[in-house]
């Protein structure tokens, strides 16, 4: 059994807005988490990491609520919402983003923006009404677009974005469905040195104010985005605290040189 280590004083409960309470997630018979435990802090930077199989992404579903726990608790400043569903965990301000971008290539960016806009408010997207509800939103979205840099872009066909850039978009459709909480499955998956100071860069702006859990590989981005770093290993918390205190960490280190693209 792996005790937790490296960690610090727990935090004040009205700090806490996402909160796992021994996690257990089993597939046949197997335990992906394994009574894993973790506590988002308001206005904070969160990773989530491990190695291969160390139970990073199932906890993520978990949290995000794309699984249903076998056992344990999900709490969201405090309430219960372990029985609810993706949709109804989103509308309360939970977002998430997926390893594979889900824009839609076909519409600008402006119309992508407009139809996360339009999702916040219940309303089915209408590509083609000019009224002035949708001139609004139309404004509205060219302001988050602004927040990642990609306002001179707004009229460009979302498919013609580099891979970066269309990483960028998703951030702004993320951000128009107002979340209490973003949380970012490996935002960096697959890019260029260059696209990775790009996002990193974009993350670091909009995580301004919010509150922010991302599950990564790239322990060069964690160590310079995070606040805080939770360390799975085998389904269960092996170390928590800043990057300072769980690189120090003997079992951390002996995970990752087991497995050094984690």
């Amino acid at each position: 059994m792996i005790e937790p280590v490296g960690q610090t004083a727990a935090p004040d409960s009205d700090d806490i807005v996402l909160e796992g309470r021994d996690l257990v997630m089993e597939f046949g018979g197997f335990r992906a988490v394994d009574g894993a435990s973790l506590q988002i802090r308001r206005g904070s930077v969160h990773a989530l990491i491990g190695p291969n199989g160390a139970g990073k992404t199932t906890c993520f579903n978990l949290l995000t609520k794309f699984l249903v726990p076998t056992s344990g608790q999900i709490l969201l400043n405090g309430e219960d919402i372990t029985g609810d569903s993706p949709e109804v965990v989103s509308r309360k301000g939970v977002v998430r983003s997926f390893q594979i971008s889900s824009i839609f290539p076909d519409l600008t960016l402006t119309e992508n923006v407009c139809v996360a806009l339009q999702s916040r408010q219940g309303r089915a997207f209408q590509a083609l009404v000019s009224d002035l509800s949708l001139r609004d939103l139309e404004h509205e979205a060219q302001g988050y677009l602004n927040q990642v840099g990609l306002t001179d872009d707004h009229h460009m066909r979302a498919a013609s974005l580099s891979y970066g850039r269309k990483r960028a978009l998703e951030l702004a459709t993320t951000l128009a469905l107002e979340p209490k909480v973003m949380l970012l499955d490996e935002p960096f998956a697959g890019m260029s040195p260059a696209d990775v100071d790009l996002v990193s860069d974009l993350i670091r702006r909009v995580a301004v104010g919010r509150t922010v859990l991302m599950v990564e590989h790239n322990l060069s981005v964690v160590s310079a985005l995070s606040d805080r770093i939770t360390v799975l290993a085998r389904g269960r918390v092996l170390a928590e605290g800043d990057y300072a205190t769980v690189s120090q960490v003997p079992e951390v280190m002996s995970a990752y040189l087991g497995d050094e693209n984690g």
